[in-house]
C-alpha cells in the first residue's frame, strides 16, 4: 500500500541535543484539563525509527500508524505534535519519560509486566503476534527448520525474547539495533530468517516480493502507548479517548487496508 505523508506539525528532534547535556529552559505546563506536557501546547512523542508502518520518516516528516493515532489525541486538545527519535532501550526502561524527554512513548510497544513496572500504559490499541520471515521460496516454514541456521531479531523486542526461548539450540541468533537492519539481513541473505511483529513484517513483504512471511506465532500481545509512571493519568485518558474514537478506525484502515475487527 502506498504510504501518505502525515499532516504538518510532526517533526524529528535530534537525540544529540539531549545527549549533549545542554541546559534547556523549563517549558513544561499543565493544561486546563490537568494534562502535564513537557512543552506547552505540544504533545512530545518518543519513538525509535524506523518501524514501518508504525513510525518512519518519509519526505522529512515522521509518518505512520502510531503518530497518526496520537495526532487524534493532540487535535482533540488543540496541541501540536513533535517526535523525538531515541534508542529503544531508553524508551522501554522508562528513562525517556522519567527525564522529561517526552510526554508519551510509542513504537508498536507490547505491554508487558516488566514495562508496566516502569511506565503507565494506555488501553491496548493493536493486537499483535510474532511472525517468521524468510526469502521467498526458501522452504523454511517453522522455527524448527532453522536448526544450524541464522535468525535475525531486533534488540530488546518481544520477538527477540521469543526466538531465544523457542529456537533450536544450534540456531545462530543475530541481533540488530533497529527493524530495518533486521529485515535487510533476511532480504540480502545475511540471515536465513527473521522474527518480529506481524504488522511490521507483513507490511515489509507487501513492498518486497523476494521475502515472505511463512508462519505466525500466537503470543497474545497487545500494543500500548506509555506515559510516566504515576505521573499523567489525565493524558492517558485523552489518548484512550482517541483509541476509542471513529477517527482511530479511519487511521487503522489507512495503514492496514481494512477497519479493525
Amino acid at each position: 500500500m502506498k504510504t501518505r505523508a502525515l499532516a504538518t506539525g510532526i517533526s524529528v528532534l535530534a537525540l544529540s541535543l539531549l545527549a549533549a547535556g545542554c541546559a534547556k529552559d523549563d517549558t513544561s505546563t499543565t493544561t486546563e484539563s490537568g494534562v502535564k506536557l513537557v512543552e506547552g501546547g505540544t504533545l512530545t512523542i518518543c519513538t525509535h525509527l524506523p518501524y514501518e508502518p508504525f513510525e518512519f520518516t518519509e519526505g522529512g516528516e515522521v509518518v505512520g500508524f502510531d503518530p497518526d493515532v496520537l495526532k487524534i489525541a493532540a487535535d482533540a486538545e488543540g496541541w501540536d505534535t513533535k517526535v523525538v527519535d531515541i534508542s529503544w532501550e531508553t524508551i522501554v526502561s522508562g528513562e525517556a519519560l522519567n527525564t522529561g524527554q517526552c510526554d508519551v512513548a510509542a513504537g508498536a510497544m507490547t505491554i508487558t509486566d516488566e514495562r508496566e513496572a516502569v511506565m503507565d500504559f494506555t488501553d491496548p490499541y493493536f493486537e499483535a503476534t510474532q511472525a517468521l520471515m524468510t526469502k521467498t521460496g526458501s522452504g523454511i516454514t517453522s522455527l524448527e527448520d532453522l536448526a544450524g541456521k541464522t535468525i535475525a531479531v531486533q534488540d530488546a523486542t518481544t520477538g527477540a525474547d521469543y526466538v531465544k526461548e523457542n529456537a533450536p539450540k544450534d540456531a545462530k541468533i543475530v541481533t540488530f539495533e533497529d527493524s530495518a537492519l533486521m529485515q535487510q539481513a533476511v532480504k540480502t541473505g545475511k540471515a536465513d530468517a527473521g522474527v518480529n511483529d506481524n504488522g511490521l513484517l507483513n507490511y515489509f513483504v507487501s513492498q518486497n516480493d523476494d521475502v515472505e512471511v511463512v508462519t505466525e506465532f500466537q503470543t497474545g500481545e497487545s500494543y500500548g502507548f506509555s506515559v510516566k509512571k504515576g505521573g499523567n493519568d489525565e493524558l492517558l485518558s485523552v489518548i484512550n479517548d482517541a483509541i476509542a474514537s471513529d477517527d482511530y478506525d479511519t487511521v487503522y484502515e489507512k495503514w492496514f487496508g481494512s477497519a479493525p475487527e
